[in-house]
């Protein structure tokens, strides 16, 4: 199946060079008058060797099908993560850079989608929310009456959320993993 270099998003999987790659980042370049291109940094997924490559918008690839389950994380430990598919109870390691940065969303049973090839994770997907429970914030201000006044808090995981000033420690709230903004209680 084609796909067009405009449309590769993070953790496709494409063919390209005799082998297959996954797509780590995608930015279109538009430079005034001349034609618009694609900066795409993919990922080999023998070696590991990362490049970023330059293509027109509307360059052609063949998009390859990648084994993709719900996996339910378990622990961390100093390498990585360990899932654990809910149907067969099989449990794999995923490496910490597959995550990267969000990490600090990773709370017992939530659930991430793993993308396998030859039964190796290349690529986990986060849900685009997540319940953290409110570790350590500082009181609410009695004076304050802005009703749009943030404050600092962390949440189990160590995620730093800027959340309402009625929010208090042990409460449970809603956060977007891809902005890290604070979305609701849950």
């Amino acid at each position: 199946m084609g796909i067009k270099a405009i449309d590769l998003r993070r953790g496709m999987a494409v063919n390209y060079k005799d082998g297959l790659w996954v797509v780590v980042d995608n930015q279109k370049v538009a430079k005034g008058n001349w034609r618009s291109y694609q900066v795409v940094q993919i990922k080999s997924i023998k070696t590991g060797q990362l490049l970023t490559e330059r293509f027109r918008v509307d360059e052609q690839f063949e998009q390859a099908m990648l084994e993709r389950k719900d996996m339910e994380y378990l622990y961390s430990d100093g390498s990585g993560h360990v899932l654990m598919d809910p149907q067969t109870y099989d449990q794999i390691h995923l490496p910490q850079d597959l995550i990267g940065e969000q990490s600090v969303y990773l709370v017992p049973n939530i659930h991430i989608l793993v993308s396998l090839v030859d039964d190796k994770p290349i690529v986990a997907e986060m849900p685009n929310t997540v319940e953290l429970v409110v570790k350590d914030t500082p009181p609410q201000v009695k004076s304050a009456t802005a009703t749009n006044q943030m404050k600092d808090a962390v949440c189990e995981g160590g995620a730093k959320i800027r959340v309402p000033g009625f929010v208090e420690n042990g409460t449970r709230i809603k956060v977007d993993t891809r902005t890290g903004e604070y979305l609701s209680r849950a």
